[in-house]
């Protein structure tokens, strides 16, 4: 089955989606439900273009000190993040996802978390 997206404003957002941006997804929950939650896309992946992505959660309890990366609200880039309240990026909350998937790109942490180009 071919997808096809008819909406132009859809296409032009989920086609100008990049690496570093903070986007809404749907993650599995740990009681099993699938919601929308923050994640930071960290690449796209050949050949189809899913993205490997990285949960982004207010639970400040479960950082992996010197690990997770905390976006504190005092943070002079934590308007444009587009969150609400102090968040913490899970680094070790890895999930690969259909690239149809992602949507609401919002800001760009690529100095944040030192991304860089690999050829």
């Amino acid at each position: 089955m071919k997808w096809t997206i008819h909406s132009t404003k859809l296409r032009s957002r989920i086609l100008s989606i990049k690496e570093s941006d903070v986007a809404l997804a749907p993650l599995p929950q740990a009681d099993g439900q699938v919601k929308n939650r923050p994640v930071i896309l960290l690449r796209m992946m050949p050949p189809f273009g899913d993205w490997l992505v990285c949960g982004v959660s207010t639970q400040l309890a479960q950082e992996v000190v010197e690990f997770d990366e905390v976006i504190r609200m005092s943070d002079p880039d934590f308007i444009q993040s587009g969150l609400n309240i102090t968040s913490l990026v899970r680094l070790g909350f890895l999930a690969v996802l259909p690239r149809r998937s992602v949507a609401a790109s919002q800001c760009c942490w690529r100095d944040r978390l030192n991304f860089s180009k690999t050829t």
